[in-house]
């Protein structure tokens, strides 16, 4: 499954000197750039170096395989930094660059974007980002191999990176490595990953902790998914399981409270998706479990009570077997206004594609803002940063990618990776964080898997929740960007144990 499909992000087209299989770099590395720039956080000015450039994995001893490109952001005048947080933040995919988090979220600048509608053609704006996280931590942003400016080399080939454990191993390596380099292994050490970043988080810490020798003192999981099993994106395919349906229940009824879908809008959403979330894992689930045996009069109820918590209509809800899809519900919310519902944030909806089709071809929400991002960060690695005149930023990179985990392939799961983390480290806190309205990673998907981990009631105390009425990207709107901060800043000064 793509949290970020092919055709929002669309790669672009590589230049004629880095053209190779796996995303490989012909031309020459260029060198590492630093530059200083400032930004004022809650009314103090943060003096900062902003360091792009990469570093090599390497094969053995000799062959490099690799060059993982990242931007550092380091506050200035710090009077010893070694022990200064530190946090690795990168986007998911699989196969999609930093560019999200890196423009949008915590760094010292982000894409303006002030509210639901699609941005249009150019120009667009970059602005100070008065909600920084450099307050509390200094920020490492990194691209995955073959996305952005990182590179596969001569030496290396795509099987040994483009797959769950391989990917993680690459990030394991990059982080030791940068560490080294920059003279952090003493900072207190922080992960940030986004939707497939999460995944990537659970797996990354287990080979830091047990590999590394790297004790994180946090994870920050926002948008996540652990188990595979539970995407509704396409639950059809594994009949059978209904979980997806029942953990995605909420997040329609808040879709549809939103968009004024409801029969009856209640004033509140956190009160009404509590009622949904009761109903999901209480008469929802045990209808289903019942299958073809279900009751026809409980069978009409429980389609009526899904019309008063999604909108959709109870004759399509019978039609369905009571089981809808992520893009079905999409497609069908708002159908009889032509307009089709977003997938990573359900407040956006955009013309209807195919009137005809089953479910949601595209999502409005990806098309709505992505131009804006793809064209700031490339004026902005140039102009500012001083950095990649020579290459292209590719935005995803389109690879086959290896799930298969023991056998377990699409539905796989990484929830024993972190439960094993936490259980190495029971001093390591966790932060699930994300929003109501994202149908990618469903906000309560996160809770059920945190809820379900393989771990004692101790570690559980460790996971802390907090979520938004955005999408999948609470960055991108400004009015979350004050809690969003205050959230994360609250959880790293609370965890980073320097006296």
């Amino acid at each position: 499954m793509l949290i970020f499909t092919w055709a929002a992000l669309g790669a672009l087209p590589s230049q004629a000197q880095e053209r190779g299989d796996g995303g490989r770099q012909i031309s020459p590395i260029p060198a590492d750039k630093t530059t200083q720039g400032s930004v004022t956080v809650d009314g103090t000015q943060i003096d900062y170096n902003a360091v792009a450039g990469t570093i090599p994995l390497f094969s053995g001893e000799r062959d490099t395989t690799a060059h993982m490109f990242y931007t550092a952001y380091v506050k200035r005048e710090v009077e010893d930094d070694s022990q200064r947080p530190v946090t690795f933040l990168y986007n998911g995919g699989p196969g999609s660059a930093t560019m999200w988090l890196h423009m949008g979220s915590l760094g010292p600048i982000r894409v303006a974007s002030e509210d639901t509608s699609n941005v249009g053609g150019a120009p667009y704006q970059l602005v100070e980002n008065s909600n920084s996280l450099l307050d509390v931590t200094d920020l490492v942003f990194v691209d995955a191999p073959g996305t952005g400016f990182s590179r596969l080399s001569r030496h290396g080939e795509p099987d040994q990176f483009f797959g769950v454990d391989e990917d993680a191993g690459a990030f394991a390596d990059f982080i030791a490595r940068f560490l080294t380099k920059h003279g952090r292994w003493n900072s207190p050490k922080y992960l940030f990953g986004e939707s497939y970043g999460t995944t990537r988080s659970a797996v990354l810490a287990n080979m830091l902790t047990t590999e590394k020798n790297v004790s994180l003192n946090g994870i920050i999981m926002l948008s996540q998914i652990l188990d595979y099993t539970n995407s509704v994106d396409y639950p059809q395919r594994n009949p059978g399981n209904d979980r997806p349906y029942q953990l995605a229940l909420p997040t329609y009824a808040a879709t549809a409270w939103y968009h004024d879908e409801l029969p009856s809008k209640p004033d509140a959403l956190e009160p009404f998706l509590q009622e949904v979330e009761d109903f999901a894992m209480g008469p929802y689930a045990r209808a289903l479990s019942k299958g073809n045996a279900l009751s026809e009069q409980r069978f009409e109820e429980i389609a009526q009570r899904l019309h008063e918590y999604t909108g959709l209509s109870v004759s399509f809800l019978k039609k369905a077997d009571l089981r809808i899809g992520g893009g079905e519900f999409g497609k069908r919310l708002q159908a009889d206004e032509d307009v089709t519902t977003g997938r990573l944030d359900t407040r956006y909806a955009g013309p209807t594609m195919d009137p005809l089709s089953q479910r949601s071809s595209y999502d409005p929400y990806t098309s709505g803002i992505s131009a804006a991002y793809v064209s700031l960060l490339n004026q902005y690695m140039r102009e500012t940063l001083d950095y990649g005149h020579s290459m292209t930023y590719r935005p995803a990179y389109r690879q086959d990618w290896n799930f298969d985990r023991g056998g377990f392939g699409v539905g796989m799961s990484v929830m024993p990776d972190l439960a094993e983390t936490m259980k190495q480290n029971p001093e390591m806190d966790v932060l699930l964080t994300g929003g109501y309205y994202d149908l990618a990673t469903p906000y309560y998907e996160g809770v059920y898997e945190m809820q379900h981990l393989p771990i004692g009631d101790r570690l559980q105390e460790n996971i802390s929740y907090e979520f938004f009425q955005t999408g999948h990207m609470p960055y991108v709107r400004p009015e979350t960007m004050p809690p969003l901060h205050d959230t994360l800043a609250e959880f790293i000064e609370r965890t980073d144990t320097v006296e």
